[in-house]
């Protein structure tokens, strides 16, 4: 709305090359998607994601890819199944900003951000083969076939390679000259450009690269050989990068309209209609029809693998209309979308202009719209109350590692005390501060033995040990404040101490 406006009001617009669209904004996210997303969820629901990000997609095009033709009877065959191509693929940047203010189930919301970062390439691939039958007359299942091959596959190593390279080079830089957190945090930042650049260049697919690229540093920051400042400030410049993207990125497509909605009255005659008001009409069917394939599949799907027979033989359960009708909402529309459509060629062969371009793009903005409004306004009811088969016990697992970090940590106190006590003149101030960090431990340990028995008893203790935390940290801050501004505590102490009360918080805070 806020791009619209600009556009509108001020006549302020950016024109938007779809190429560097891409490069400058989608890759890096779509880097830092696939850094961060869990790679045990996405490697569990596997074939889930795969069904979507693969089979979705071709259902998508050849069903709504009639449906539009139907509608539009002035619209080419081949052209329709560009424009379902280019709608079929969901955007995870739309995904990420929407279930950041929606409560999605975690397992769900994996596997609508794995759908979206995977199924580009098939609706690239498909918009591809559309357009060249147009344009040639002549279709090759075997030439789409080793094409979607190689951009997949190319696309994937280009990105992989790239992020290992970056990656054993910045590790040896860091062992020879020292690690220097400014450089670190750089080279996080130049990994998706590199990758997108360099699989675009071998006629690969860029996006693909930025997600794997990404995936290969999510296991790299699990080797812990960066420090834990880096960590820390590198984590929050990305945060930075990926709020100011994602702002952007949509007021850069509301910019788009008013360019759009201008082309629309061309794009009606093309159809042989007068009226602005029958695009609507368009837009929600070709809305509708989305909706209503997605939910199709996703109910097969669902009930194929993801609520497929338990083996012990209990009853077979079925996906309930919560779960289909979220997932067919969270398929939302977003920049991958209008920027696809945009890349249509503006010519045929002949030189002639490319059939019903403008109405697609229109088409296509509209659609983009109505998916994120339906999301936004939909899932928030939709969602709530909403079971999924049980994750992995994931608390259980979590309790586990908590108590064989705290068991390594005393084990390391004791060892250190062991050789530090003897020889040093303050054995009894390090035996003293030891058991005293030991005790710490110990009473960790013992917390999570007992709430392990129980998953609900545990989760509540979290819930009760985070609350009190926050507001112990948050009255040590407001004393530190009250004596910096009483003179009784300097600038730089009240800096540095204020520092670790915020690094505390943002434990407890970050779930």
């Amino acid at each position: 709305a806020i791009g619209a406006v600009m556009s509108w009001a001020f006549d302020f617009r950016i024109v938007l090359d779809p190429e560097i669209f891409l490069v400058l904004f989608i890759a890096p996210l779509l880097f830092l998607d696939g850094w961060r997303i869990p790679k045990e969820g996405l490697f569990r629901d596997k074939w889930t994601i795969i069904a979507l990000a693969l089979g979705l997609v071709v259902f998508t095009v050849i069903g709504a890819g009639y449906f539009i033709h139907w509608m539009l009877p002035a619209m080419p065959l081949a052209v329709a199944f560009a424009l379902a191509a280019v709608l079929s693929p969901t955007d995870a940047v739309a995904v990420s900003a929407i279930a950041a203010r929606t409560p999605f189930p975690k397992r769900l919301l994996h596997i609508l951000e794995g759908e979206s970062l995977l199924n580009d390439a098939s609706g690239l691939v498909c918009m591809r083969f559309a357009v060249a039958a147009l344009i040639t007359g002549t279709f090759s299942i075997g030439g789409a076939f080793s094409t979607f091959l190689w951009l997949a596959a190319a696309g994937i190593a280009v990105g992989v390679a790239v992020a290992i390279v970056s990656n054993a080079a910045k590790d040896w830089i860091a062992r020879h000259f020292g690690e220097e957190t400014g450089a670190q945090i750089l080279i996080s930042l130049l990994i998706p450009f590199g990758a997108y650049i360099l699989a675009d260049h071998l006629q690969a697919s860029g996006i693909l690269a930025a997600v794997a690229a990404g995936i290969v540093m999510g296991y790299e920051e699990r080797t812990g050989r960066a420090l834990a400042v880096t960590r820390i400030r590198r984590a929050a410049v990305w945060d930075a990068v990926q709020f100011a993207s994602n702002g952007t990125i949509f007021v850069l497509l509301g910019q788009q309209f008013p360019g759009i909605v201008a082309g629309a009255g061309r794009a009606m005659r093309e159809t042989g209609h007068d009226g602005t008001w029958k695009l609507l009409i368009y837009i929600a069917a070709i809305s509708c029809a989305l909706f209503v394939l997605r939910a199709l599949w996703s109910w097969a799907t669902l009930g194929l693998i993801l609520f497929r027979a338990p083996p012990d033989g209990r009853k077979l359960q079925t996906p309930g209309w919560r779960l289909v009708a979220a997932t067919s909402l969270g398929g939302v529309r977003g920049a991958l979308t209008l920027s696809g459509v945009m890349t249509l060629p503006l010519a045929l062969q002949d030189g002639t202009a490319f059939p019903s371009r403008d109405l697609a793009i229109l088409l296509a903005a509209g659609v983009i719209m109505v998916s994120l409004i339906a999301a936004n306004a939909g899932l928030p009811s939709v969602l709530r109350g909403l079971r999924l088969p049980a994750e992995t016990l994931w608390q259980q697992e979590e309790d586990e590692a908590r108590v064989l970090a705290a068991r390594a940590a005393i084990e390391a106190i004791d060892e250190d005390l062991r050789r530090t006590g003897m020889q040093g003149t303050d054995a009894a101030l390090h035996m003293q501060a030891g058991a005293r960090i030991i005790a710490l431990y110990r009473q960790r340990i013992e917390a999570r033995l007992n709430a392990g028995k129980d998953i609900e008893l545990s989760q509540k203790v979290d819930e009760i040990e985070r609350g009190l935390r926050l507001v112990s940290l948050a009255a040590e801050r407001k004393a530190l404040y009250r004596i910096a501004h009483a003179g009784r505590l300097g600038e730089e102490s009240t800096r540095a101490l204020v520092r670790e009360v915020d690094l505390q918080e943002s434990r407890f805070s970050i779930r």
